[in-house]
């Protein structure tokens, strides 16, 4: 009489999938590194910092008026 025996063997796929997993990770690293190191846009070089010389104009003027 045979007997059948129902165990299973570890399957190489979720090694495979672990390591694909793992890879594209790191793609996704390097990619988001890479955007953002090389990316164009630099805010700081945007920033107004303070009232301009046509604003200071401005109130000067007024000050005069005023005087």
């Amino acid at each position: 009489m045979a007997m059948i025996d129902s165990a299973s063997f570890a399957s190489p796929a979720p090694d495979r999938q672990v390591r694909a997993n793992g890879i594209a990770g790191l793609r996704e690293v390097f990619r988001q590194f890479f955007a953002k190191a090389f990316d164009p846009y630099r805010p700081e070089l945007h920033y107004m910092r303070g009232p301009g010389p046509a604003c200071r104009a401005k109130q000067v003027a007024a000050l005069q008026r005023r005087s």
